[in-house]
């Protein structure tokens, strides 16, 4: 078990902009595909007490397919001033069903379709569940592949919600943000919606663990400098995608590299995440 702490000192109302939980008490009687051990709040709250973060925002993992059930459990447990969530849902979910998970603390959508053929929603559910939700100041997370994102710009521009670009834009090395997506995401982003998460280095990462996933560092950066007020900071804790897990308070330390000074790390952990989630300041 790692113990260690980060080298940095996380300010005060750090936010972890990107974590999943695990309940067992959740799953229906189905296959659970992708669950992890060992990943609940009480679990947590141990990684929190390395990392310094006081601020959480939980997404419903793909084992929970569209029941949001654990993560507003784990809002409660972790208490609605420092926890948010973002959901899965598909276009049959009814206004009171909005209501009251913005109640709960849910604050935006998630489509994950980098691999379409086991996603539990679709391309099409898009630009009509981005349009109830825009109602509610929810925003749009989108985990697709860059070539997703150009291949689908137009639908992008119309969307009237905030747009958030899951782990980096999902840009491939060595191609980085000289591919087409970047220069799409710079577009949109004079808009003043979209934002993108520093988050999961490891899932384009070819220098991997043992290099540090430092091969990373040049796209975090670029992004850091584009979008100053628009980039959060995630663990992607617990690491469902990989085998040999990293260490949390070393995922920690790589914002510091990625953003030269202090006054923007708290921008990215603090100042950001307060806007786009709504928490109090």
């Amino acid at each position: 078990m790692n113990t260690r702490h980060p080298e940095r000192k996380a300010p005060a109302d750090a936010c972890d902009s990107h974590m999943h939980i695990y309940d067992r008490r959740f799953l229906d009687d189905g296959p659970a595909h992708g669950f992890v051990e060992g990943a609940s709040v009480a679990d947590y709250r141990k990684v929190q007490a390395r990392t310094g973060t006081q601020r959480t925002v939980v997404v419903t993992a793909r084992a929970y397919k569209t029941d949001n059930s654990v993560t507003l459990d784990a809002i409660a447990q972790l208490g609605i001033d420092n926890a948010r969530g973002v959901a899965v849902l598909r276009p049959d979910v009814t206004d009171t069903e909005l209501a009251a998970l913005h109640d709960g603390g849910i604050r935006g959508i998630r489509f994950t379709l980098y691999t379409p053929a086991h996603a539990v929603v679709s391309f099409d559910m898009v630009e009509p569940l981005a349009q109830r939700v825009a109602e509610l100041g929810w925003h749009v997370q989108l985990h697709w592949t860059a070539q997703q994102i150009v291949e689908h710009a137009a639908m992008l521009a119309r969307l009237p919600s905030a747009i958030v670009l899951d782990h980096f834009a999902r840009l491939p090395l060595p191609a980085g943000t000289s591919h087409p997506a970047y220069s799409i995401v710079r577009g949109l982003a004079d808009s003043g919606r979209v934002w993108v998460k520093l988050s999961g280095p490891y899932l384009d990462s070819v220098a991997g663990l043992e290099g540090g996933y430092a091969d990373m560092a040049a796209t975090a950066r670029t992004w850091v400098a584009a979008l100053p007020e628009r980039t959060v900071w995630g663990s992607d804790w617990p690491h469902s995608t990989e085998s040999h897990k990293p260490d949390a308070a070393a995922l920690f330390d790589l914002l510091g590299a990625w953003a030269d000074d202090e006054a923007t790390c708290k921008r990215i952990l603090v100042d950001n995440p307060a806007k786009l989630y709504g928490f109090p300041t």
